[in-house]
């Protein structure tokens, strides 16, 4: 009699162990296939929050699956009734699903693996697995980044601006704690407490510069790292290493982006969004555009509304057009005959060659 009453209840038990790895099970059947495959896990996980809207849902079985069984029949995401459109790839014993369209901010979405998933030996999925999460991002208006006196300067630097004339510049340019010295290519012509030249459209001041000039200056520079701090401290980012950092060819909605490597812009880019959109785009390394690529903005998106905190250098290929504020700790390089609508602010040094740089309106 004991011995019944304790068989029954490691079955019991066991039944309800295999039903627990299943997830969320919508089927009342206790018979359950010993060889049927089980979900070993899911990313996002269940009920995680602040996932990033351009992230692929993963899920791992525990062996290997019928190919032809993993699509997008058996594998689907849902806002609401809604189902989201995306593709499905399937390697090993892992499956993976990619949204057409990134995902809303601030949402939540239910994920599920049906019964018509089998493993490769024919078994069916014992139950559908169903899973939900919530996405991160902005759902409100992002806000700009505030420059403060650093946003009176088309060109701030701290080390050197060179130039390789001529160049064309539309706007003040700025060098401290270095002197004028440092400043080179611009046959400048002294004033007080400023300099003029034939290749820029403003003034050009110097550190060394006689009064209020060096003071002016410290704050636009403290102005300025304290720009880089907000863009860099920014949290809960709408996107996290989008396209591995490769961003050309692709066109980019308003939002925080974040990468923890480096950018390449190999091909035309584009920002879409409104006059009052704003873009902050954060590297931790270096961005990289090549020759003959240009950066268009479309629907009214404004460059004094697109931030890019760089960690390490900015280079623009030859010929290329730059759109938006740069803010950079290493060099800011603009190769021949490159061009840039915006502001170039860094904690080293700017060098140019022959380029057309404006602040924007």
């Amino acid at each position: 009699m004991k011995a019944n009453y304790f068989f029954n209840a490691i079955l019991v038990a066991s039944l309800f162990l295999v039903t627990s790895m299943a997830g969320c099970d919508t089927s009342t059947d206790v018979e359950i296939d010993a060889d049927a495959p089980l979900i070993f896990s899911t990313s996002p996980l269940n009920n995680e929050n602040d996932i990033e809207r351009n992230r692929s849902m993963e899920i791992v079985f525990d062996q290997a699956m019928d190919p032809t069984t993993i699509n997008n029949s058996t594998i689907t995401l849902q806002q609401g009734t809604t189902q989201v459109s995306g593709s499905v790839d399937y390697s090993g014993t892992a499956a993976k699903f990619t949204s057409d369209d990134v995902l809303d901010a601030q949402t939540d979405y239910t994920a599920k693996v049906s019964t018509g998933a089998r493993s490769a030996s024919g078994v069916a999925l014992a139950n559908d697995h169903e899973w939900n999460f919530t996405t991160g991002g902005n759902s409100e208006q992002l806000e700009a980044i505030e420059l403060g006196s650093a946003g009176n300067y088309v060109i701030l630097a701290k080390s050197a601006i060179n130039n390789n004339p001529s160049s064309a510049f539309t706007g003040d340019i700025g060098l401290s704690p270095m002197a004028e010295s440092f400043i080179t290519g611009f046959s400048q012509t002294s004033a007080t407490a400023y300099s003029t030249s034939g290749q820029v459209t403003g003034r050009i001041y110097a550190a060394d510069m006689d009064d209020p000039t060096p003071v002016n200056l410290t704050t636009a520079v403290e102005k300025m790292t304290t720009a880089y701090e907000n863009a860099a401290e920014r949290t809960a980012p709408d996107f996290v290493e989008l396209y591995d950092g490769e961003i050309g060819g692709k066109t980019l909605s308003p939002g925080l982006y974040k990468w923890s490597n480096s950018v390449s812009i190999t091909d035309d880019v584009t920002f879409s969004g409104d006059e009052t959109d704003v873009w902050i785009l954060q590297i931790e390394d270096n961005v990289t555009m090549s020759s003959d690529v240009t950066i268009t903005l479309s629907g009214g998106a404004q460059a004094s509304n697109i931030f890019w905190q760089v960690g390490e250098n900015v280079t623009i290929g030859a010929d290329s057009h730059f759109e938006g504020i740069v803010l950079s700790m290493d060099d800011i390089t603009l190769n021949t005959g490159a061009s840039l609508n915006g502001r170039i602010l860094t904690h080293s040094a700017a060098i140019f060659d022959a380029n057309t740089v404006m602040e924007p309106q």
